[in-house]
């Protein structure tokens, strides 16, 4: 049985748009992401870590404990051997209390998490795990109860997706462009539709399998995986 850390904030935590209700499991990306892998033989469990507000590195001035980066290191202890971590942050450092970010930054900030994640204090001869960084769709024109905390961020995530894809290239880690198959939410323009959960988590299996043969194979080798691009070999 594999292990897959699933780090992220409210896109994969489930949140309905426009509510305060979460989607079931089967219909939350993780879990459609765990069934389909199943169905092509591969046992996995998936572990999701998705808080609410989740930052990079950043505080939230209203709710504590929002900075990705602290903790982490800790929960990569609690939950090795793993063989992989999918980070998928970012939405929120756009939010109206970090007004100077733009997608460099946020860059930096999932870099910052890259390091911390891979200098966690597991275990000897517990393996590093590989990381696959997901860059969420961009932020479209936010509604709702969105509105106001992200107001202006559809201009200021523009280039998330590349600029993400240049710190996956530059640490050997797996990327993604979760907006290469689905938009944010027709609701509030920020989160996933029900049906975009569906969408994404079969988006991600075909990603995710060819990552797990790849660490069996180094395994078999003796070797050490390192990281690739998951949608055109190494990114």
């Amino acid at each position: 049985m594999r292990h897959i850390l699933v780090y992220a904030d409210s896109l994969t935590w489930g949140i309905i748009p426009n509510t305060r209700k979460r989607l079931d499991f089967d219909e939350r990306w993780p879990g459609v992401l765990e069934n389909r892998l199943r169905e092509l033989g591969r046992p996995v469990r998936i572990i999701e870590d998705c808080l609410n507000g989740r930052r990079t590195v950043w505080e939230d001035p209203f709710k504590p404990g929002r900075n990705g980066m602290k903790g982490l290191a800790q929960r990569i202890e609690i939950h090795s051997p793993l063989c992989l971590v999918i980070l998928m942050l970012g939405t929120n450092d756009f939010q109206f209390s970090h007004p100077y970010n733009n997608a460099w930054s946020s860059a930096q900030g999932l870099a910052a998490l890259v390091h911390e994640i891979r200098q966690a204090p597991i275990e000897p001869e517990m393996p590093v795990p590989a990381i696959l960084i997901v860059c969420s769709p961009p932020i479209q024109s936010p509604r709702g109860v969105m509105a106001a905390k992200f107001a202006g961020a559809e201009r200021r995530c523009v280039g998330l997706a590349e600029a993400y894809s240049e710190v996956a290239n530059s640490l050997c880690c797996y990327f993604f462009d979760a907006g290469s198959v689905t938009s944010s939410s027709r609701v509030d323009g920020v989160h996933l539709d029900r049906d975009q959960h569906l969408t994404l988590g079969a988006a991600l299996a075909a990603v995710v399998e060819p990552i797990l043969t790849t660490d069996d194979r180094a395994a078999i080798s003796g070797q050490e995986g390192t990281g690739t691009s998951a949608t055109s070999g190494r990114s």
